[in-house]
């Protein structure tokens, strides 16, 4: 079973082809809805070694930048690298 860490923004990498996906206002109604019931499904990442690289969870990830936070609930996942 998966284990929920907390691991801090600075220290996950969003691969360039990721960031291109990136939907602003879905951004902004991912925060709104953080605020008023919590994130209910956390991110997955991997650790390549040195960081952790995002798989899955772009729009969460920054709607919680956007709301100020300094790190996230997160799942490591063993994931091939893209």
């Amino acid at each position: 079973m998966l284990r929920v860490q907390k691991i801090p923004l600075d220290d996950i990498y969003v691969p360039a082809a990721r960031k291109k996906t990136l939907h602003p206002e879905t951004v902004r109604h991912l925060a709104e809805d953080i605020v008023e019931n919590g994130m209910k499904t956390p991110i997955q990442v991997r650790h390549d070694g040195k960081r952790y690289v995002l798989v899955e969870g772009l729009h969460r990830l920054e709607a919680v930048r956007w709301l100020g936070e300094t790190s996230i609930d997160s799942y490591l996942v063993q994931a091939r690298k893209h």
